[in-house]
């Protein structure tokens, strides 16, 4: 009892120091949340005036379409390089390396050369295109409301896929060559192998890093911000870049208060999947 005694005391520093960094900025919020301006208790008066505004469905829905169309090709993408690095070919440790570039990228830095990229009048990406006739005219990527989120997808993409294939190949090496060889013995093809011995093999890393690109994805505003700040028209505008502006720009912190606990319920429950998932994943590789 004593040793278990002296264990608290030694973790007692880290809890408080999480408790004033963590706990309290929350229960602030929280607190924002049902009061107005001067302090004044106002129940759900918050909450019902953020969810009335214009821009709250709006957000939500591209909230959903930011998350959902990132994490769908981050993994697929992420998934097809790590197979690819686990081939055995001359240079693997430099592609291996160069595919790590996008994610050590500071997320401000990639932002900046993307906009710069994808300019209109000066970007290169427009100038690759109409110089060979593949466009007629320069295309606005960044101010058309059909091309902007699309476009955001596929640079978030480009960031972060380079985590989900190094960490499915740390799963795909430690597979068993003995698993490799009976299905060889059994006449599988490539493909075969794919599907039926890789694939299942790194299914609970795939899960689970899906869950912690969720969480990501759902917080990260770098990208969308540095770029577009949310418009044009409110095209690229998520939840969390609402938030800040609600707060910021409008000086409604009340109101962002609410609807950062709003956010935060759904965060917290993607959390507390993703921690059930990786210990029940650490329990069944015991």
């Amino acid at each position: 009892m004593h040793r278990k005694s002296t264990g608290y005391l030694f973790v007692l520093p880290a809890l408080l120091v999480l408790g004033l960094l963590i706990a309290y900025p929350i229960a602030y919020t929280g607190l924002l949340s049902v009061t107005d301006n001067q302090g004044n208790y106002v129940g759900l008066d918050n909450f019902r005036t953020i969810l009335a505004a214009r821009a709250t469905p709006t957000a939500f829905v591209n909230t959903l379409w930011w998350v959902a169309g990132s994490i769908f090709f981050q993994v697929i993408l992420g998934v097809l390089t790590a197979i690819l690095l686990n081939q055995n070919f001359r240079g693997r440790a430099i592609v291996r390396s160069v595919t790590l570039i996008p994610w050590v990228v500071p997320g401000i830095v990639a932002a900046t050369t993307w906009a710069w990229m994808l300019h209109t009048e000066f970007g290169i990406i427009n100038y690759m295109l109409t110089a060979p006739g593949i466009i007629d005219e320069p295309v606005g990527w960044l101010t058309n409301g059909s091309t902007v989120m699309p476009v955001m997808i596929a640079i978030n993409v480009w960031k972060m896929f380079p985590f989900v294939a190094i960490m499915v190949l740390a799963g795909l090496q430690s597979i068993p060559n003995d698993l490799y060889e009976a299905a060889r013995i059994d006449g599988a093809s490539f493909w075969e192998e794919v599907w039926y011995v890789m694939l299942p093999q790194v299914r609970p890393v795939i899960i689970a890093v899906t869950l912690l690109l969720v969480i990501w994805a759902l917080n990260h505003i770098t990208i969308i911000y540095a770029i577009t700040r949310g418009g044009p028209a409110n095209r690229t505008l998520i939840t969390p870049i609402q938030i800040f502006r609600t707060a910021f720009e409008s000086v409604q912190f009340n109101q962002a208060a609410a609807l950062s606990v709003m956010f935060f319920a759904v965060a917290i429950t993607v959390v507390f999947i993703y921690i059930r998932t990786t210990a029940a994943n650490a329990g069944a590789s015991k």
